[in-house]
């Protein structure tokens, strides 16, 4: 039986000093000649151990700055109608939301369109692992929108704050497509423009049908997974080739 590569053992160590916290997310490795002198391997064989850690998805190499633990990846569940910041609590994830705008305006003509105007518009930044991850624009009919101006939307969800303010919301569409941050985003990200994103735009709606609120979330790449649970009875998907 032929022993297993030196590569792999060091790999399989290293990923549960990971897992197990030994290297917290978003923690430096040890420099890569500490790393092969504490195995007692020589450079090539540490950096083979690396390279499967991170096909692996466990690290992230970062030219001329090191080898960090990647961030714990949050994941988008398109089956249910919670807020996003819900969704992630309910995972057991700690989100800090921090509340940029709110104010009843104008919105864009295809917003107008769908809730009449003035609307409440409303921009938070969602933080993750200490990192600003989800930047949220929702826009909320007047008459509801104005029972929500005084709502702490740092501490309470928008579909909460919503359901306590008697609205019932029955349904949402959904489309999630694939960008890249544009310089106003990536500034409240504080990531380089042209990283890449997810961009979700979310239209609510009432039991009675009425649009209620729109949403476009833009949330960072290396941060999300997107999961969908398959039901006979449950959440449908379709697939649209990209324009």
């Amino acid at each position: 039986m032929n022993p297993e590569p030196r590569y792999r053992s060091i790999a399989a160590d290293l990923a549960e000093k990971i897992r197990t916290g030994h290297y917290a997310p978003g923690d430096a490795l040890p420099a890569q000649r500490d790393l092969s002198h504490s195995y007692g391997v020589t450079l090539m064989t540490l950096r083979q151990a690396l390279r499967h850690l991170s096909d692996e998805g466990l690290i992230v190499q970062q030219a001329g700055k090191g080898t960090y633990v990647s961030p714990p990846h949050l994941a988008y569940r398109l089956g249910s109608l919670r807020s996003l910041a819900d969704d992630l609590r309910e995972q057991g994830h700690e989100v800090r939301t921090t509340v940029l705008d709110r104010t009843l305006r104008r919105p864009p003509s295809a917003v107008a369109a769908q809730l009449g105007t003035p609307a409440l518009r409303l921009e938070r930044v969602r933080e993750f692992a200490g990192r600003p991850a989800v930047h949220q624009v929702s826009w909320v009919r007047k008459p509801f929108g104005s029972r929500l101006r005084t709502v702490d939307f740092a501490a309470e969800s928008l579909y909460a704050a919503l359901a306590d303010a008697g609205v019932s919301v029955a349904r949402a569409t959904e489309t999630i497509r694939p960008d890249v941050l544009d310089e106003t985003v990536a500034a409240h990200l504080r990531t380089p423009p042209g990283t890449p994103v997810f961009v979700s735009d979310r239209v609510t709606y009432s039991l009675d049908d009425t649009p209620v609120v729109t949403d476009r979330a833009v949330i960072l790449g290396d941060m999300m997974e997107i999961r969908a649970t398959r039901a006979a009875t449950g959440l449908s998907l379709t697939w649209t080739g990209a324009l």
